[in-house]
């Protein structure tokens, strides 16, 4: 519990860390052995889809990665995680007191797999051709606030992630040139000596100048209990470390994205095409978790497909938290 509504809200000194770096924390958000049992029961009962947003029966092709997006649209424990103010008062920090959760997403390395390649993303556009967030003409801003929460231990050995400080604020990939999903010919490519693949896209298709690597030498890795999350934009350049195999445990992360209220979610398209599938958005809506929606051309969730109520901080204990 919190006995002030500004507990979790970044300081000043914090903030021009965020800015300068482009990421924050970690912080803890829950004890190794509490995420151990919430995470271990939860693993199990996300296998029952019955009440999933992307059912089987609306999607199309390939669609094991993406069915899997969004799972605090029915599930109680993700649903409040989401809306936990250890995060939210976090990100209001940084967008404002009006924030819309648009996506979750599961990453886990097994294993034996490898590393997530260096990228950057502003619109989410790399898979489709089409903006999956837009911010408003004009903006100062783009790209997503992530929070990527370890939901087991994450270490070097087993894949944690690695940021390089300070790219947030250049985009070195062009998101309108769209990969192509060839998981035979994408995966586990040495690159510099690494293994590395993106989910089956080559990132390095989108770069503006095809002759870029990223600097490497400037690269952090974020090694992160179990229960302890990491704040970051998108634009950021991270990937990850390949899971050794030294460990026999999976790394599991949980990333929930963020963005202010005017900024466009899916606008256009009522599918989300990635991975050589497609699901349909009839069951989608954003999140409201801290402050008002003004705007409207959003579609909100405010319960979980089994009923359960998400949380809002309200506009005036969201601006508090700033403070």
């Amino acid at each position: 519990m919190i006995s002030e509504p500004s507990a979790f809200s970044l300081s000043a000194e914090e903030l021009a860390t965020f800015h300068r770096r482009g990421y924050i924390g970690p912080f803890t958000l829950y004890e190794p052995d509490e995420i151990a049992e919430k995470w271990g029961r939860t693993r199990l009962e996300l296998l029952d889809r019955r009440d999933a947003v992307y059912r089987d029966d609306t999607a199309i092709s390939n669609t094991t990665n993406i069915s899997n997006y969004d799972r605090h649209l029915d599930h109680p424990f993700l649903a409040e995680h989401i809306t936990r103010p250890q995060i939210v008062d976090r990100v209001a920090s940084i967008l404002g007191p009006d924030v819309l959760c648009w996506r979750t997403e599961f990453f886990p390395k097994h294993p034996g797999d490898e590393g997530t390649d260096w990228h950057q993303a502003d619109t989410f556009a790399n898979a489709s051709g089409t903006p999956q967030i837009q911010w408003p003409n004009g903006s100062d801003f783009g790209g997503t606030i992530t929070v990527w929460c370890a939901l087991s231990e994450a270490t070097v050995d087993m894949g944690c992630l690695q940021f390089i400080p300070g790219t947030h604020r250049t985009m070195f990939y062009d998101e309108t040139k769209r990969m192509h999903y060839l998981p035979e010919r994408n995966s586990s490519v040495l690159k510099d000596g690494v293994k590395r693949g993106f989910f089956g896209y080559d990132y390095r298709e989108l770069q503006v100048d095809p002759d870029w690597k990223p600097d490497e030498s400037q690269a952090i890795s974020m090694e992160m209990r179990a229960g302890q999350f990491i704040v970051f934009w998108s634009t950021l350049m991270h990937a990850s470390h390949p899971h050794t195999g030294k460990s026999r445990e999976m790394r599991m992360g949980y990333a929930a994205r963020y963005v202010p209220t005017p900024v466009e979610i899916y606008p256009g398209t009522s599918v989300i095409e990635e991975y050589g599938g497609t699901v349909s958005l009839e069951r989608y809506g954003a999140v409201l978790v801290s402050g008002e929606d003004t705007y409207g051309h959003n579609r909100l969730a405010t319960h979980t497909t089994r009923g359960v109520p998400f949380k809002n901080r309200s506009a005036a204990e969201a601006t508090e938290a700033r403070r």
